[in-house]
């Protein structure tokens, strides 16, 4: 599964700015919508474009791999293929 780390990239940029990076602003300065950056950091697996990261690495100045990482489904997910 691909888990997203735009969490882990906001905490980055607000201790390197010292200051607080709320979701709208990154939605504002990307142009990706809101609700899209709260389903990438609240929904486990959630899927979208390469749009959508492109704009995230380039906001965050990162690579797609400090952006986006590959992880094993649990024991539990495993089963249901």
């Amino acid at each position: 599964m691909i888990r997203f780390k735009l969490g882990e990239q906001i905490e980055k940029k607000q201790f390197q700015e010292g200051r607080r990076i709320t979701i709208q602003e990154v939605a504002t300065a990307t142009g990706v919508n809101r609700m899209t950056l709260s389903k990438i950091l609240n929904q486990r697996g959630y899927s979208t474009g390469t749009e959508i990261v492109d704009k995230l690495c380039e906001y965050f100045n990162c690579r797609v791999e400090e952006l986006l990482e590959y992880t094993q489904p649990d024991s539990l997910e495993s089963g249901k293929d």
